[in-house]
């Protein structure tokens, strides 16, 4: 039995192969061509392996690290071969990487908190497919047995709440709103009181995706965190930023801003079936050590999928 047969399943095993194909046939490729017939790790190698990172959007800092630790390896080890690089590579980013679920039998699960319901704020900025991944998760959630309630606290844009609708009715899943316009601190507010009536396992709440302004997104981020601590006290239990893949180093940038904003605990990496830039995953993992908690791989309800490393990491480096 193998790692993905341990963790995933044969559905999700596919999806994640699939998701990361681009990614990986163009990073495999030029690692291939860059040890093939090679005898030694010598600087040619090495300025090849670095263009294979930089090619997957796993960003200059990311990979000056990773290059950095291979070549002291070499010196240390002198019977490092050539053949030896993809193992030295995928020890490598295992390192970078940080585990970002509890992965147990029941699926989709949640960590142990005073009580419920468990609160979910997801942030990021408009385009990168945060109200699909909050449709998703509800999905995921309600199929793993859990009650769920969403919260449409993105008023300023109509598209947003209509979308969110959209999902709720797709799933079944229950949603609190208010017109257009609406304070979003209290949209946050209705909709963990309303979950605390009602005894919903997990909230999911989305927000408005502007970063034009910090100083802004600071303070209104903040003022839903408080209005929803008066409610949970230790609530929110997770802020979700919601990133982009296929847009590579902008997607850092997104992660810098927002993480000064607010305490992000945990990332959903978007869209890395359309991109050869699944890379990304490494660098925003390398620069701000937040879990990847989701990757999404596809636009069918079931290819948002929980993110484990290992399992990463063997689909980025083995074919299919």
């Amino acid at each position: 039995m193998g790692i993905f047969d341990r963790l995933f399943g044969r559905k999700e095993r596919e999806s994640l192969v699939a998701g990361l194909g681009k990614t990986r046939e163009g990073f495999l490729s030029r690692l291939t061509r860059a040890i093939t017939g090679r005898t030694a790790i010598d600087d040619q190698m090495i300025e090849e392996l670095e263009e294979a990172l930089i090619g997957a959007d796993v960003g200059i800092d990311t990979t000056v690290r990773i290059v950095e630790h291979i070549q002291e390896r070499v010196r240390r080890d002198k019977n490092v071969t050539p053949a030896d690089l993809p193992r030295i590579l995928r020890e490598e980013t295992a390192a970078i990487l940080v585990d970002g679920t509890d992965r147990r039998s029941d699926g989709f699960t949640l960590p142990a908190t005073g009580g419920k319901p468990y609160i979910i704020l997801v942030v990021g900025v408009n385009g990168v497919g945060k109200t699909t991944t909050i449709g998703k998760l509800a999905h995921q959630f309600q199929a793993a047995g859990k009650s769920v309630l969403l919260g449409a606290a993105d008023t300023f844009r109509a598209a947003a709440v209509d979308q969110l609708t959209i999902w709720s009715e797709r799933t079944g899943v229950p949603i609190v709103k208010r017109e257009m316009g609406s304070d979003p601190a209290a949209v946050a507010y209705d909709t963990v009181n309303s979950a605390v009536a009602r005894g919903s396992d997990v909230v999911l709440i989305d927000t408005a995706g502007r970063l034009h302004n910090k100083a802004h997104l600071m303070d209104e981020l903040s003022k839903i965190r408080r209005v929803i601590q008066k409610v949970v006290p230790d609530g929110p239990h997770e802020v979700l930023l919601v990133l982009d893949g296929s847009t590579g180093q902008n997607a850092v940038e997104q992660a810098r801003h927002f993480s000064a904003a607010t305490q992000v605990t945990g990332l959903a990496i978007t869209k890395l079936d359309g991109t050869a830039k699944g890379g990304v995953v490494l660098a925003i993992a390398s620069q701000f050590r937040i879990p990847v908690r989701f990757i999404g791989v596809g636009e069918r309800i079931e290819d948002l999928l929980l993110f484990d490393k290992e399992a990463f990491i063997e689909s980025l480096f083995q074919n299919p």
